[in-house]
């Protein structure tokens, strides 16, 4: 039996060379969440104006409410240590969280894997719609980790469910 995957999502600076995260949120097994900013390190200096339209958040948030690497990085541990948790951004996610561990000097105590490895064929010609349905059901405004990570959750819910009721 599959149990409910644990998904994670960072936002982050921009893209590509010199971006870093600047938000991490989970969606637990149960359907908790927890969040929170990250504030950037000395030399963490990348910003993309176009990433900054789409996460809403302004570096000086930041750097006045974001907490340490290490909190976070610790945080992470305490709440996901020893179990896999999925990320549909695997490419990205995987450098950003080590950008976040290594600045913290912190090894992850979980396994970050890419969520597609559990998505079965059944599940994904619905994946967009179900996903949509559930960004509108949950009046998600805000493109932000922790709700990000709820909505792949639940869409991963919905179409597993769908899928497994066709197959029986």
């Amino acid at each position: 039996m599959m149990t409910v995957p644990i998904i994670i999502d960072f936002e982050a600076s921009g893209f590509g060379q010199g971006s870093y995260p600047i938000e991490v949120g989970f969606s637990g097994r149960h359907g908790e969440g927890w969040c929170s900013l990250i504030r950037p390190e000395d030399d963490w200096l990348h910003w993309n104006l176009d990433a900054a339209r789409v996460h809403g958040i302004p570096r000086e948030i930041l750097v006045e409410r974001g907490n340490t690497v290490q909190f976070v990085a610790e945080q992470l541990n305490f709440f996901l240590g020893g179990r896999t948790v999925y990320t549909d951004g695997w490419g990205q996610d995987y450098v950003w969280m080590a950008k976040l561990f290594d600045a913290a000097e912190i090894t992850p105590k979980f396994k970050l894997v890419d969520l597609f490895e559990i998505i079965n064929d059944d599940q994904l010609p619905n994946w967009d719609a179900t996903k949509e349905q559930i960004i509108k059901e949950l009046c998600v405004a805000r493109h932000r980790a922790s709700s990000d990570a709820r909505v792949l959750q639940l869409t991963w819910l919905r179409t597993y469910d769908e899928a497994r009721k066709l197959s029986a």
